[in-house]
């Protein structure tokens, strides 16, 4: 192997270990980093790490799009082992429910309180609409190949801002679809941060897989799914 391409597996090992040293500082302080703190469990001089971020925002940013593409994966190798419209919708969902519950500080990091003084730049944007864009996916398959109950439609202004993402997307598809697809998606994240932040304790205790299949089972009917 050339210098430089010892280099670049050295740089590479190196900026996963510091991910991994943040991601443990995720457990005990949540989303407020500090590189210093990083490079001390490493042994390293603090300098030594800024030549791999040269911020805290930038770790951050790489923990974030580290954690979006992880149950982005999750969510789409989930779908692609099913079949049926409905099959798809609750294998990505449950899938997503999986990764929350093992990496539940991952999750907080991406869907919990936003992280005062840091704005995601716009490399966070492509993986963090992965689940989404797969939700939006399975709809459109479905309703294109005409497997889409009917559903009451939509009124209202919003309709009509949603009618312009359908006619962008998935021509001459109603926009209570686009509409029902956001709601699945919503209502995923809300359901799931219930779950991990305590909300159901005390009310749902001993099967919470169930109540959220039961959950997702009717977000599924609402788009039409069947």
């Amino acid at each position: 192997m050339s210098a430089s391409g010892v280099r670049a597996r050295v740089r590479a090992e190196m900026t996963e270990e510091i991910k991994a040293v943040a991601k443990r500082h995720l457990v005990t302080d949540g989303a407020n980093l500090s590189l210093r703190a990083v490079a001390r469990d490493m042994g390293m001089a603090s300098s030594a790490v800024y030549r791999y971020f040269a911020s805290r925002d930038e770790l951050l940013t790489a923990l974030i799009i580290d954690a979006y593409n992880a149950v982005g994966d999750a969510a789409e190798r989930a779908a692609a082992a099913e079949k049926g419209d409905l099959d798809r919708f609750l294998g990505a969902t449950h899938a997503v429910r999986d990764w929350a519950l093992a990496n539940p500080h991952e999750w907080a990091l991406i869907y919990g309180s936003p992280v005062p003084g840091y704005e995601a730049p716009q490399d966070t944007i492509g993986p963090a609409t992965r689940v989404i864009l797969l939700i939006a996916a399975i709809v459109r398959d479905a309703y294109l190949a005409g497997r889409v109950a009917e559903r009451e439609p939509i009124t209202g202004g919003f309709a009509e801002e949603l009618g312009r993402v359908a006619e962008q997307y998935t021509p001459g598809a109603p926009p209570r679809l686009v509409a029902a697809a956001m709601s699945s998606f919503l209502h995923l994240g809300g359901a799931i941060s219930a779950e991990l932040f305590g909300q159901l304790k005390n009310s749902v205790d001993e099967d919470r897989r169930g109540f959220f299949d039961y959950q997702m089972r009717g977000e599924a009917d609402r788009i039409g799914l069947t």
